[in-house]
């Protein structure tokens, strides 16, 4: 409300819109109209974002997109990259199951490595022994929302409808309490972080990630091993979608050549 005001009261000093014809919320930006005149004033109220975390690195390997979301966000519950600890988080998608969850399982198991696998209501009702396999073996079960929906394309009630749901069913079904949410295609609002966090989420992003999901435009095994241990970096979130191949091919492998770097593998809470 607060911000609401102020833009009001600067549009009006601005146009001179002593007499304000019209004024109403525009895909929630506030706009203040007098006949033909008008100032768009961005609050950033509904503004959506797309996460990518870029090319642009630190002198450590960092992606500094990732170093300047989480400075700006994390306040709000957004959370893009771990601090600079020397520790790699693995985090792993699942929209649908491709027959490659278990064998993943199987390696993070022999690795001794813990993941977070970010679930949706179909998956978990399609796939319950997955789900009860994952948190007997001591990993995070996420939350990607009810339906998979763009958190930037919806109500604010119903981002909350979407993380609420999900969450409830898990709680019921396993007796598991999720904390961690992230939001489909990395879209989101500074609306949609504040929502999560007042149900009681931390929203995770990543800060590193490929193409891994289509798997008619796979990589392959050698680049794909490249892509994701040349990526490594201190406090690195990493996203990996379980429906890859090529993932459940490289990662015993790829844990390996990150552990030989020096890093330590973490299950991010």
């Amino acid at each position: 409300m607060k911000k609401i005001l102020l833009v009001c009261i600067i549009c009006i000093f601005l146009s001179g819109c002593t007499n304000i014809e019209d004024r109403k919320n525009d895909n929630n930006n506030v706009r203040c109209e007098k006949k033909q005149e008008s100032v768009i004033v961005e609050t950033g109220s509904g503004k959506k974002f797309g996460w990518g975390q870029g090319k642009e690195m630190d002198d450590k390997n960092r992606p500094i997109s990732a170093i300047e979301y989480q400075n700006k966000y994390e306040n709000i519950g957004g959370y893009f990259i771990g601090e600079d600890n020397n520790k790699i988080y693995l985090t792993f998608d699942e929209g649908y199951e491709n027959g490659y969850t278990p064998n993943i399982l199987d390696t993070l198991k022999e690795k001794q490595v813990k993941a977070v696998f970010f679930i949706t209501y179909d998956y978990a009702k399609r796939n319950s022994n997955l789900i009860k396999r994952m948190i007997d073996e001591g990993h995070v079960i996420g939350n990607h929302s009810y339906t998979h929906p763009s958190m930037a394309e919806i109500s604010i009630d119903s981002v909350k409808s979407e993380i609420s749901l999900l969450h409830e069913y898990i709680e019921k079904e396993f007796g598991y309490k999720m904390t961690l949410f992230r939001p489909p295609k990395g879209e989101f609002t500074e609306e949609s972080l504040v929502a999560a966090k007042e149900l009681g989420y931390k929203t995770v992003f990543w800060s590193f990630a490929y193409k891994d999901w289509v798997e008619s435009n796979s990589m392959g095994i050698e680049k794909s091993l490249k892509k994701v241990t040349d990526s490594a970096h201190s406090g690195g979130i990493y996203l990996l979608h379980a429906v890859s191949k090529d993932n459940r091919d490289i990662l015993g492998k790829a844990i390996d050549i990150i552990r030989d770097k020096g890093f330590d593998f973490e299950v991010y809470k």
